[in-house]
Order: C-alpha cells, then structure tokens, then sequence
C-alpha cells in the first residue's frame, strides 16, 4: 500500500463493500481510512474478486473510499450495477437501501449542476426504475429506505425522499402498473429542477425571503416544467409532480392557484409528499416536526390536501414504523419550505 496525495476525507467519496461487484473491473482506485490516513488499496483497471471482499472482511472493512478525481467513474459503475445489487440476496436489505440512496443523491447533484444535459435526465429515469423495483419488494423496503433519509435539508437529499414518499403512497394506493409509477417517481425525483435557477444566496438564506424573494421563488415549478421540455426526455405526464407540488386544494397555491378537480392525481401525491419531507427535515435556522406533529398539521390542514391520499399516507407512515424511528433517533428538525 502507498499513502494517498491526500488526507483530506472530504477529498473522497465512500464506497460501501456491497457495492463492488464480484469480478467487475474497477476503472477506479480505491482507498482505506486508516486512522485519518488515506491509505491507497487497490489501483484501478483491476478486477474485483472474491478473495478480495474476503479479505477485506476479515479486517472488518466494510467501507472504502473513491478519490472525488474517479466521482464520475464510480458513479458510472454503481449506477450500472444497481439491478445486480438490488437482486442479489446476499446483500442485506438495509446495505441496498444505503447505496440507492447515496447513488441517488450523487446523481440528483449531477442533475442539477446541468440541468439540460439529457444524459442526466435518462440517468434519473433509470434511477427511478431502480427504487421502483426495491421499493415494490415490501414495506420493508420502504422502511429501510426511511431509516436511512438524510436528516438535513438539501435539495438533492429532498427530491430522492419525495420520489421515496411519493412512490410509496401509490403503491399502498394499488397503483401496480410500471409505467405509472415510473412516470410518477420521474417527476417526483425531479419536482424541484427549477431551483436549479435560483441563485444560492436565496435557497440557502438562513431567515424568512423577502417579498421579492419569496415571489422569484414561486416560479421554480415553471422553470422546471421548461427544462424538461427542452431535454424532451420525460412522459408528458411526469410534468404534474413539477409542476403541481405547491397547488393546494383550496386555491391557495401556486403558481396556478388550481383547485381539487383541477389537480392531477399526480400533483397531489407529490404535494403531501413535499410538504411531509419539508417538516421532517432539519434547515439551519428553524427547528422541526416529528413524524407525529408533521402529519397532525397537515390533516388539521383540511383545505390543503386531498384528505383521502392523506389518509393514506397516515396510514403508510404507522403506527409502528414510522419515520418517528428514525427522527427520535437522530433528533431530526424541520420546517416547510417554499
């Protein structure tokens, strides 16, 4: 082993055992952390054997790390094994949740720093179809990717929760065909594109946006409907989670200010699956719900929400396995955003 140009960890991205494939060629290196010393383990172009997991089991090695220089490669290679990951039954449910997640979240980042690439936007439809075929395994599955949401609010974190939440519901709603809960996990994932186009200073302001602010806000779901039509890459119906999150039964929303009939089936969904994940997760400057409080809110919203995909949702959400589990645990905090 040589040590690393680097011993900076935020100069490497983690790379959890189970995601390596047996006898796949790594086009990546791969490192160890031994005692805050980034140590080089293995050079890339070489295959991944056996008797190299064994060998790194028994050490006790479980995670190891790729150089932020090999992100794109690594990324390349996780999301294209996935399906084998997602199939293989040695790998347990929990580690499954762990890479879809972490692959999910590093693909959300790429989507949103180019937004109009079309690689990127078949890369999310691919990705959707990964955690519809985990999710679709069991409410386990589900359960598992709850225990592992990120308890911080960012905007890649977000969309991969809302895609998470909104699939979820319509699963419990019966809703079985692929293709619909593709094209529903699709605009879900990408509900937020149009952020993409407000600057920085606004998304990460730490107090209330000012007036002006708050209005350029208000049109992210348009400008997010719009990218998606230049790319011409997503289902025509995959636009009602972009474009109808923030519609409210009751008129109250934007940037339409529809009303009940006039909301998607999609809409909904991703607007009870929005506002649930934006009170259940922490933001700098303000406390948040648990799971309990969150959904005790939103049903005291009467006006806000369809009531009966809200029902659901209380429903897919408990009593025993909620995301309480997971909130109590890292005393999550949250709040709604715009």
């Amino acid at each position: 082993m040589s040590s690393s140009p680097s011993n900076d960890q935020n100069d490497y991205l983690p790379v959890y055992l189970d995601a390596l494939r047996i006898d796949t060629v790594l086009d990546f290196d791969l490192f160890l952390n031994r005692q805050g010393q980034m140590v080089l383990y293995r050079h890339q172009n070489l295959p991944f054997t056996d008797r190299t997991r064994k060998g790194l089991l028994e050490h006790r090695v479980d995670r190891l790390y790729v150089p932020n220089t090999s992100r794109k490669n690594y990324q390349r290679y996780i999301e294209s094994s996935l399906d084998q990951i997602i199939a293989d039954d040695s790998v347990p449910e929990p580690s499954k949740a762990k890479i879809i997640y972490e692959t999910s979240k590093n693909l959300v980042e790429d989507v949103f720093a180019n937004p109009r690439l079309g690689g990127n936007i078949q890369r999310s439809k691919k990705m959707v179809e990964h955690t519809t075929s985990y999710i679709l395994r069991g409410h386990e599955a589900f359960v598992h990717m709850l225990q592992i949401s990120s308890f911080d609010y960012y905007t890649y974190t977000h969309s991969i929760n809302c895609c998470t939440f909104t699939i979820a519901l319509a699963q419990r709603l019966d809703v079985k065909n692929p293709s619909i809960l593709h094209e529903l996990g699709v605009g879900a994932l990408l509900h937020d594109l149009g952020k993409s186009k407000v600057h920085a200073r606004i998304l990460r302001k730490r107090g209330p946006l000012s007036r002006t602010e708050y209005e350029l806000m208000k049109k992210h779901p348009v400008w997010g409907a719009e990218i998606l039509r230049e790319t011409n890459l997503v289902p025509p119906k995959a636009y009602y989670p972009v474009l109808q999150h923030h519609e409210r039964m009751d008129g109250s929303g934007y940037p339409y200010g529809l009303r009940d009939s006039q909301i998607h089936l999609y809409g909904k969904i991703a607007a009870i699956a929005d506002s649930f994940d934006a009170l259940t997760t922490r933001r700098a400057y303000k406390d948040a719900l648990d799971s309990f409080k969150a959904l005790k809110i939103m049903r005291s919203k009467a006006g806000l929400f369809d009531q009966g995909l809200l029902n659901e949702f209380i429903k897919l959400m408990g009593p025993a396995e909620t995301k309480d589990d997971a909130l109590r645990t890292a005393n999550k905090t949250a709040e709604f955003i715009v």
